[in-house]
């Protein structure tokens, strides 16, 4: 059904995972890059690929890559993106698709020059039952929006000996709990209510100023366990905790608060939608449940299953009930989203998955995020009505 090569940008914790669900939808896989010769070499042994690209330049000039799959650090998305769709190559990015709005605006225009597909891995808009949450909602079962509220929490920052490239401004951005985590929350949201945020009230925190870095290279969630001999400290200015009051198009209200320091949440992802017809929650440590409120009869618990859930959300529902789907699997559903509207040829058809359009987004509202925490009061997005 693919009839395409595909390679893949970044060979730490999440690029191998591209490569999976790559493989799990019968998509060829061409090869892998990494840091360095050495880490593209181990990574091709270890995935099981056909080659290690030395160069992100001899990924683009391999005649059997038709599309890029970016999961490099940051800092790295918006050359190696620009690169790849001058070479009209399809792109998929992980997020934040750029770091700040005047790059990933560029990009924006760039694809849209090119004519070829470009998305961002939003991944969790992509678990059954938010996408069945969504469906209900834009079928009217929720009824009008009040409020929504959620989190979205972790602990592998919350010792000043726990360090990544990701605390570093200059190689994450200027935001990182918001930006790295936050921003999945404020995608899967606003995708599941079909609302926009149109203001933002935030305000942050940098629990560890100063964090120990170790003298050599720690992958993302790794190096809990043994902590290495020789460390230097270095200043952090990226944001471990924050909070934002929201304000929806339409008038919902909203409130999100995002950590990286919470001991024992590992990656929970949560949010409640209050409606004025039932209300939703759902939480990503339980992906198979999604909680439906009433007032005047029982709640309900809904099951992850294909015979529950409507037939837009069908074929992204992959096993029966009863049988767990979770992580790796909302990459692939991103993917076979991604690779549906390629393989179709139809470039009239709404893209079913998270476009550099909504990547872009994202950053104008991390900016009004990062503004508002400077300024102490809300931010409105620019083109969003007061």
């Amino acid at each position: 059904m693919y009839d395409m090569g595909v390679a893949v940008a970044g060979a730490g914790f999440i690029g191998p995972v591209h490569v999976e669900a790559l493989r799990r939808l019968g998509i060829r896989v061409t090869g892998i890059l990494g840091c360095d010769e050495e880490e593209s070499k181990r990574a091709k042994e270890r995935l099981g690929l056909p080659r290690a690209y030395r160069r992100f330049e001899e990924l683009l000039d391999d005649p059997q890559v038709h599309a890029v799959h970016l999961a490099v650090p940051n800092v790295l998305h918006h050359a190696m993106a620009k690169q790849a769709l001058l070479a009209r190559k399809h792109v998929m990015c992980e997020k934040p698709l750029a770091m700040n709005s005047k790059e990933s605006a560029e990009l924006v225009e760039l694809a849209t020059r090119a004519g070829v597909a470009a998305g961002v891995n939003y991944n969790v808009r992509y678990y059954p039952l938010c996408l069945e949450a969504a469906r209900r909602i834009r079928d009217g079962e929720l009824g009008e929006i009040f409020h929504v509220a959620g989190s979205y929490v972790q602990d592998w920052l919350l010792h000043p000996t726990d360090f990544n490239w990701r605390v570093l401004a200059d190689q994450g951005g200027a935001l990182r709990a918001v930006a790295d985590i936050g921003t999945h929350w404020l995608d899967l949201i606003q995708f599941v209510t079909g609302r926009r945020v149109e203001a933002v009230c935030a305000d942050l925190k940098t629990v560890h100023p100063v964090r120990q870095r170790p003298k050599g290279k720690v992958r993302t969630f790794e190096g809990k366990e043994e902590r290495p001999a020789a460390t230097e400290p270095v200043c952090v200015t990226t944001e471990d905790y924050g909070c934002v009051m929201l304000r929806f198009a339409g008038g919902a209200r909203g409130c999100l608060w995002v950590s990286q320091v919470t001991a024992g949440r590992k990656n929970c992802l949560r949010f409640e939608i209050a409606g004025a017809k039932a209300a939703y929650a759902w939480c990503s440590e339980r992906p198979g449940e999604l909680w439906i409120g009433h007032r005047g009869r029982p709640n309900e618990s809904l099951l992850r299953d294909p015979a529950l859930v409507g037939d837009a959300v069908r074929p992204f529902v992959d096993y029966p009930g009863g049988h767990n789907e979770g992580f790796p699997d909302t990459f692939k559903q991103c993917c076979r989203a991604f690779y549906d509207r390629i393989a179709s040829g139809d470039g009239s058809r709404a893209p079913a998955y998270p476009t550099f359009a909504d990547g872009h987004r994202e950053i104008v509202l991390c900016e009004a995020i990062q503004e508002s925490h400077r300024r102490g009061g809300w931010v409105y997005l620019e083109g969003e009505d007061r």
